[in-house]
């Protein structure tokens, strides 16, 4: 194994959270006076902390979001991910894989904290995440594409960062990934491959992970 440890992102690589999360996002920005597509929140927010979405609007529109929007969208959100979310494929022989091989491995995500337990509880993925392989934007200053969340996690977990790499499927991500100075693996799922730049390999199947690591 190249590396000692392995940092996923979690929405959209682990969790099929990012169709679901984006849909709702762009409703309610465009019901607030904001017209927003789904591929305009997927170009603007996909792997983004929320925080994003409220300097983006005041930079584009020099309104402010209502001081609700962070508890109403992660409402709708929550009850969305109750009812329709999924593991990603692949997602639960990897992890299987990896602990079976004894390969540390742990997560860090935009999302917050209560975000990423409600989707993991949700699709049975909180069996391989104890408190202490997950971490959040929460728990840093800046998200991605700042590398504050990767150090971070890195840190927490007791490796250099050169022994890290990141599973990303957003350029924010990846970014993040780069500027920490990891190894960055683009999932490209969703994403398509030339909004991945900088990632030192692309794959499209979590299955394929695995072999990509030796």
């Amino acid at each position: 194994m190249r590396y000692d440890l392995v940092i996923f992102d979690n929405d959209g690589v682990l969790v099929d959270s990012e169709p679901i999360s984006n849909t709702i996002l762009a409703g309610y920005l465009t019901e607030l006076g904001h017209p927003t597509s789904y591929e305009d929140s997927l170009r603007d927010y996909m792997g983004a902390a929320v925080h994003r979405v409220h300097d983006l609007i005041l930079e584009r529109s020099g309104q402010r979001l209502p001081a609700d929007f962070d508890d109403v969208l992660h409402e709708r959100v929550f009850a969305a991910f109750e009812r329709e979310l999924q593991p990603m494929d692949g997602a639960v022989e990897v992890l299987e894989k990896l602990a079976g091989d004894g390969v540390a491995y742990c997560l860090a995500s935009s999302g917050s904290h209560e975000r990423i337990r409600v989707g993991h509880r949700k699709t049975g993925l909180d069996q391989w995440f104890g408190e202490d392989r997950v971490f959040s934007s929460q728990d840093v200053g800046r998200g991605k594409p700042a590398p504050d969340l990767f150090l971070y996690a890195a840190e927490r977990m007791g490796v250099a960062p050169e022994k890290c790499v990141v599973v990303e499927d957003s350029p924010l991500g990846v970014q993040a990934a780069v500027a920490a100075g990891m190894d960055v693996l683009g999932f490209t799922a969703m994403t398509p491959a030339e909004r991945l730049v900088g990632a030192d390999q692309l794959f499209g199947d979590l299955r394929d992970l695995v072999d990509l690591l030796v």
